[in-house]
């Protein structure tokens, strides 16, 4: 990837630049799905995690549980679970809107005081789309997009993932990317388009 390329990662449809990865280990929960898609899932977690270098822990000792992710068949489910609008505060207004834009997922970040990502809620409404992807592939990508802040429109014209010998791996360059992220010597955080650059001169190392 060229610098332009990495930048426009984390450039939103705005034109602000936001780079964020997680700066505790990750502790998961899933909700919504049968039993045996959820060491699926776990698995898709621990990938990404090996990939980045990054950990996966029980608990975490300040939230608990610091990564939900919901699959449901209808918005409004969301707000029949217990005590989630205590976590999203904006719940009610939020469901609205995504039922009015048709959407079939949504991502939210809460940070920490260096801006590392501390929370994060997926959200998965599983209409045909959705359904229509192996178990396995539909889990890469979520994690994949939750590892770090991407902006809202990364994966908009292009998936980070790729069909290989009818296997779906991630992509190399994405891959790259994010163990260029989480090197310990880069930061947390960033606003600055000139990060993009310092992550481009990792992927070398990186690969």
């Amino acid at each position: 990837m060229t610098p332009d390329e990495i930048e426009a990662c984390f450039t939103s449809a705005a034109g602000a630049y936001r780079f964020a990865r997680w700066g505790r280990p990750i502790v998961p929960v899933i909700f919504g799905v049968e039993e045996e898609t959820l060491p699926v899932i776990k698995g898709a977690f621990e990938a990404v995690c090996t990939l980045a270098g990054h950990q996966m822990a029980e608990t975490d000792p300040e939230l608990g549980t610091n990564c939900m992710v919901f699959f449901f068949r209808d918005w409004a489910e969301l707000l029949e679970v217990p005590d989630l609008d205590r976590l999203i505060p904006e719940l009610a207004p939020l469901v609205a809107r995504l039922q009015a834009a048709g959407a079939n997922q949504y991502r939210l970040f809460r940070f920490d005081a260096d801006g590392a990502i501390k929370a994060a809620f997926v959200f998965l409404r599983m209409d045909d789309a959705l359904s229509d992807l192996p178990a396995e592939t539909l889990a890469l990508g979520q994690v994949v997009q939750v590892m770090l802040l991407w902006s809202d429109v990364a994966f908009r014209e292009r998936s980070p993932l790729a069909l290989v010998a009818d296997t779906t791996i991630l992509r190399p360059d994405i891959a790259s990317v994010i163990r260029a992220a989480y090197d310990p010597a880069m930061p947390v955080a960033a606003a600055d388009g000139a990060h993009a650059l310092r992550l481009f001169a990792r992927l070398g190392e990186a690969s």
